[in-house]
């Protein structure tokens, strides 16, 4: 089974690219990030004549994630339990935003199915934002949530798979001098990341591929290789011992209406 996850920066402005990556890589599963739409808004036809199933979780035109498989596609659940919520003005009703979508996909595909959420970690922006504290409250909610899961049932085939907003390393940016005061590099966001190691996961693609996953449209950023490596595949024991290879595919970043994202793939037993 191949799974891929690919923060798409709008599903209706980059249909035609998914679908195209879906058939020439031959990819089983796709867990999207950013879709920037509502359900009624998805462009389900192009999806379902490439012969996917797909379940969508998006509020309005921010954020939005989706599933779309080929495998089977059972069991969505629109947010994880302890996901925080979040007001963008003082005042509002805090809403839990369209970041998390999972399911169960491969139960079609002769293998053990895999629970799949597909994230979009929020940004954080800048350290002295609210939104940082949300983000790191963010992370630390669905650790605490994956270790109910792995401590449930300790052989399931779970997947966290998506932008996570983080540079856990150095070597994922092009210059940590550029970031010194940011988001995505600091420690306590990189401690976020690292606690779902801790708590027994593994991220599957960094032994297998190494290469940056997102370049800004700004500054000649793609050009220059001046990116980030923030898009992972976070696994348990189970998983991980499924995945065969990895790869990033960069070339999706070229051309006319590319994502500032590219798509990691994983080749699952």
């Amino acid at each position: 089974m191949r799974l891929a996850t690919w923060n798409v920066n709008s599903v209706r402005t980059r249909v035609d690219r998914v679908t195209t990556f879906l058939e020439r890589e031959d990819v089983d599963v796709l867990a999207m990030q950013e879709t920037k739409c509502r359900p009624d808004q998805f462009p389900y036809a192009p999806f379902e004549a490439a012969g996917y199933q797909v379940a969508v979780h998006g509020l309005n035109q921010w954020n939005g994630v989706a599933i779309a498989s080929r495998v089977g596609l059972d069991d969505v659940r629109t947010h994880f339990p302890g996901q925080p919520a979040w007001a963008s003005q003082e005042g509002e009703e805090p809403v839990v935003e369209a970041r998390a979508l999972g399911a169960s996909v491969g139960a079609v595909a002769g293998t053990e199915p895999v629970r799949l959420w597909s994230l979009y970690v929020p940004n954080g922006r800048e350290l002295t934002h609210p939104h940082y504290t949300y983000k790191l409250d963010w992370m630390r909610a669905l650790t605490r949530d994956v270790t109910g899961w792995l401590s449930e049932d300790p052989g399931q085939s779970l997947a966290l798979v998506g932008d996570w907003n983080v540079a856990p390393l150095d070597e994922d940016v092009w210059d940590m001098a550029v970031f010194e005061g940011a988001t995505h590099v600091s420690e306590p966001e990189r401690a976020a990341f690292r606690a779902l190691a801790e708590a027994g996961m593994v991220e599957a693609t960094r032994e297998r591929v190494t290469n940056y996953t997102y370049w800004d449209y700004q500054r000649l950023r793609f050009p220059r290789n001046e990116g980030m490596r923030i898009d992972f595949v976070y696994g348990s024991p189970a998983f991980e011992a499924r995945v065969r290879s990895a790869a990033i595919d960069r070339d999706e970043r070229k051309g006319k209406g590319a994502s500032d994202h590219v798509p990691v793939i994983v080749e699952v037993a």
